[in-house]
């Protein structure tokens, strides 16, 4: 399995990263989860493209891992493509369904297959999911991810405040995509910090073997030593920052 980071920015652009946005490829099966602001570009710039994405999870439905998604849906029918499913949690139907409705040239160019999910277990595109809420503003699902054949596990936090539990849920995972939005000085909530996510990582009882760090503000520009050492005073597993394009080969994680 293949994991590549098409966005690791947030609601306030940086100028450098696309908003959230995860393909996950395994043979021929792709997933899109999240789908921001740059997705799409970022998207094009991969051997996939957007022809070959049939399939979006979206963990929440704040604008910074959706605001792409009708531009994905364009962008298909213009290349011919027919098809797209779009999976989520309650609401991601009427979400989808109410942002056509306002472009009335787009009714039924597609074939939409729209989902809503609550927190459980079901297979989709090739891949096996299990899903939980995080803590965050609105509902929102941690993700994890792996093929439907077996194989390690990817799991994509969503925004959320660190958690312990939810760590535990990434217990045996390859990879932890995780939000880690702001350095230690802003006062925040629905999101952690470098010392709030270490205290959870350490608190866990979870065997992970590598966390990346996401969902970048501004704020953190320039300060990525600085945070992955106040991290490390908690934690002491391998932790690096995504970026965007970064792509993991999972099976080697």
């Amino acid at each position: 399995m293949q994991l590549t980071v098409l966005g690791t920015g947030s609601a306030m652009p940086t100028g450098t990263r696309a908003q959230s946005g995860y393909l996950l490829q395994d043979g021929d099966n792709t997933l899109l989860v999240d789908c921001g602001s740059g997705v799409l570009n970022a998207l094009a710039r991969t051997a996939t493209g957007y022809e070959g994405v049939d399939t979006v999870l979206l963990t929440h439905h704040h604008l910074d891992h959706v605001s792409d998604l009708a531009v994905l849906m364009k962008a298909r029918w213009l290349a011919g493509e027919t098809t797209l499913t779009v999976v989520g949690p309650p609401g991601t139907s009427a979400l989808v369904e109410e942002t056509l409705a306002v472009h009335d040239y787009m009714q039924d160019r597609l074939d939409l297959m729209l989902r809503d999910r609550t927190p459980g277990a079901f297979d989709l595109a090739g891949f096996s999911v299990e899903s939980r809420e995080g803590q965050h503003s609105m509902q929102c699902f941690a993700y994890r991810l792996r093929p439907a054949t077996g194989g390690p596990s990817v799991v994509l936090s969503g925004d959320t405040e660190a958690d312990s539990e939810l760590i535990e849920f990434a217990d045996g995972a390859a990879v932890l995509v995780h939000d880690c939005s702001f350095p230690d000085d802003v006062d925040v909530s629905n999101h952690p910090t470098p010392t709030t996510l270490g205290q959870a990582l350490a608190a866990a009882d979870a065997d992970i073997g590598r966390v990346y760090l996401t969902h970048l503000y501004p704020h953190t520009e320039g300060r990525h030593e600085e945070m992955l050492s106040s991290l490390a005073d908690h934690y002491d597993g391998q932790v690096a920052f995504a970026e965007d394009g970064l792509t993991v080969r999972v099976d080697d994680a």
